[in-house]
């Protein structure tokens, strides 16, 4: 990408969508240059990739695992800051480009006024069931690893996001 700035595509479902700021911040952090071509939706993206229209893609790993166990697409890399059950053998791009981390977060929300004794009984109860060996089964069978946390934790990571996905949208824009 380095050697060949402008020149590299990208497939990405629509502009703000996951995995079109993926690529926008491997760009931000690698300091490269990759175009990142829009379709309807990760299905069509997916096709232009495996047709050759685009030369990648950053994608969950449940559009295009099928793909990556048929041969027609090779992994590699995930976006976790570490290496993914999902898609094991396969490296994180932060092993090679540290700090890089994207992770879609599904998270359980109150009202603001919730009383923090049903709040912490109701994270108890979450977390003790995604801590199941037979729920993380099924969430692993259709794409996601599941992470318990504490509500802490959870606004940490939303307010980190804020900030860092601002930056990101804030430069991607200009």
């Amino acid at each position: 990408a380095k050697a060949r700035p402008g020149e590299l595509n990208y497939a990405a479902a629509e502009p703000g969508s996951a995995n079109q700021l993926t690529g926008e911040l491997l760009k931000a952090m690698a300091g490269v240059n990759i175009v990142a071509i829009t379709y309807k939706g990760a299905g069509p993206g997916v096709i232009a990739l495996m047709g050759g229209q685009v030369q990648l893609m950053f994608s969950s790993a449940a559009s295009v695992t099928p793909h990556i166990k048929s041969g027609r697409l090779r992994a590699l890399a995930v976006s976790s800051a570490m290496p993914s059950a999902l898609l094991p053998g396969v490296p994180a791009v932060a092993a090679t480009l540290p700090g890089y981390e994207f992770v879609t977060t599904y998270a359980i929300f109150a009202p603001a006024r919730t009383p923090a004794a049903i709040i912490s009984r109701l994270n108890r109860e979450v977390v003790r069931a995604l801590d199941q060996a037979d729920v993380k089964e099924k969430f692993l069978n259709v794409g996601v690893e599941t992470v318990g946390s504490s509500p802490e934790q959870l606004a940490a990571t939303v307010e980190s996001d804020m900030v860092k996905w601002g930056k990101i949208i804030g430069s991607s824009a200009r």
